[in-house]
């Protein structure tokens, strides 16, 4: 039996790791780089160039004991995400008091994402496993900028998808990094967008695995405990360019 055999059971062939498609990533950056508010097409390259990264990371979260038990568990945190009770729970300074004010100030809600999602990839809500995965890589991705410290102005949203590639080595993550760093560099020269996304994936490298967390247990750690402890190391490069330069920045083609 061949490994995705093994993953994708008869009844789920249509989810197996399809062929990449660079081309139509690619159309959907250039739609990106028009609106970087554009969600849909950030859905739309990583359905492009997913490939069998889901299932690998799937896999890698059974060989952990965290991780495994959080595949057992199979819990949605989305649904946890969008709750504000379970939200207050968490003291000032911790990682979960951190996320709250995060959202709360731009506004941002897990559902919200997830239904961007939906109407790219309606499978996105299948009872199997693996999509389970893909659904929790979508819900922590605000998380990672909380833990990371990159904004959700362009370069912080290129920093943090680098930073996703190394640690899930999804190439849909390294080529919107890369391209959006690209894109940067030219509108703004001063800007050391090359470095920054670089540097992000260095760091996204070094940091513990951060998929098969217990993201509970986690929001009540301080903030910058956890840090230490995931090995997750200061964006430096980022942090030195100046807030107003990287508000200023348009992404326009």
């Amino acid at each position: 039996m061949t490994m995705d055999a093994a993953v994708y059971p008869d009844d789920f062939q249509e989810l197996a790791p399809q062929r990449l498609r660079p081309l139509t990533a690619l159309r959907a950056f250039r739609k990106l780089i028009r609106d970087k508010e554009d969600t849909a097409q950030v859905f739309e390259i990583m359905r492009a160039l997913t490939g069998g990264s889901g299932a690998r990371g799937y896999n890698r979260m059974l060989r952990t004991v965290e991780g495994g038990r959080q595949a057992f568990l199979r819990e949605e945190l989305a649904h946890k995400l969008d709750d504000p009770a379970w939200l207050a729970r968490f003291e000032p300074g911790t990682v979960g008091a951190e996320y709250r004010a995060f959202r709360e100030a731009r506004g941002f809600t897990a559902d919200g994402l997830a239904e961007t999602a939906r109407e790219v990839a309606p499978e996105i809500d299948a009872p199997h496993p693996v999509v389970w995965y893909s659904r929790r890589l979508r819900d922590v991705h605000d998380i990672w900028h909380v833990l990371t410290g990159y904004g959700t102005d362009a370069l912080g949203e290129a920093c943090v998808v680098s930073f996703s590639y190394g640690q899930t080595h999804n190439l849909g993550f390294g080529f919107i990094g890369w391209g959006a760093a690209r894109e940067i560099q030219r509108e703004n020269r001063a800007i050391p967008a090359r470095r920054a996304v670089l540097q992000a994936w260095r760091n996204g490298r070094v940091a513990r695995w951060l998929p098969g967390l217990d993201y509970e247990a986690l929001f009540a750690e301080p903030l910058e405990t956890a840090r230490y402890r995931l090995r997750i190391r200061p964006a430096t490069v980022y942090a030195a360019v100046p807030e107003a330069d990287r508000a200023a920045l348009k992404l326009r083609a």
